[in-house]
């Protein structure tokens, strides 16, 4: 599990939902995106955009599974 801001100036917008889903399935890891006490699967474009995540805003990603530490170094480095 990562802690970070969101730096997009955009936030988390359709575009970059959808970025972070088609990354996210490239792995078999589950993943979960957490912000403003709720949670949503990292893999569904409706979970993410239904949080309105800002820009600045500090979210946690948790993985798990056989390839969960790839797949949270690769969407770490495209979120921040």
């Amino acid at each position: 599990m990562f802690k970070l801001s969101v730096e997009n100036t955009s936030a988390i917008d359709a575009r970059m939902a959808q970025s972070i889903v088609q990354k996210a399935s490239e792995y078999e890891a589950d993943m979960i995106l957490r912000y403003a006490n709720k949670e949503v699967d990292l893999k569904s474009i409706l979970g993410i955009m239904s949080l309105a995540v800002l820009e600045g805003a500090s979210i946690e990603i948790e993985a798990k599974g056989s390839d969960a530490e790839e797949a949270i170094a690769a969407l770490k480095e495209m979120i921040k």
